[in-house]
């Protein structure tokens, strides 16, 4: 489809709890087009039955590393209110250009809605694997993202297609 379809995500991190508006820096036309979207991790109805993992439920998981958790109905007051805990907001833009008559709100609205699911799940996990992570140093990183980067390009090279399957179409 060429310049007809492209998926752009742009990501900042800012050390908030999310109160930031148009973070990106969009002109006031693309900023009055923008949907903004609040994903709470621990809030379990926004997660599907298929994609629920008891050991990825923000609401009951506690770190033993640093006592984190779990996370209640309050818990951005809560952490807004812990000024000795750091927290930060992932701001995410996702811009969709699907250009083909008849299927482009369509297929816009389904890829939005995919990546929600993607990132509340994501996110979700993140923060129940806080143990594994929270004590690494950046050299820690960058050698686990070489690990990954090369077994990224194996897959691609050797693996099978894997992925998440879109809950309207199973």
């Amino acid at each position: 489809m060429g310049v007809n379809f492209y998926i752009k995500i742009e990501t900042w991190h800012k050390p908030d709890m999310g109160e930031q508006e148009n973070v990106h820096g969009l002109d006031a036309e693309a900023w009055k087009k923008t949907e903004v979207v609040h994903i709470d991790i621990a809030d379990r109805t926004k997660v599907g039955a298929k994609d629920y993992k008891p050991d990825q439920d923000p609401a009951t998981f506690v770190s033993k590393k640093t006592n984190r958790g779990p996370l209640g109905p309050n818990w951005k007051m809560e952490l807004q209110n812990n000024t000795s805990c750091p927290h930060m907001c992932a701001y995410k833009l996702v811009t969709v250009h699907f250009k083909w008559l008849g299927m482009q709100t369509k297929m816009e609205n389904t890829i939005h809605n995919q990546e929600l699911r993607l990132f509340t799940n994501f996110h979700r996990q993140l923060f129940c694997s806080l143990d594994q992570w929270v004590e690494l140093s950046m050299d820690d990183i960058r050698l686990m993202e070489e690990e990954t980067q090369k077994e990224l390009d194996k897959m691609r090279a050797d693996g099978e297609l894997k992925g998440t399957i879109d809950d309207d179409n199973n």
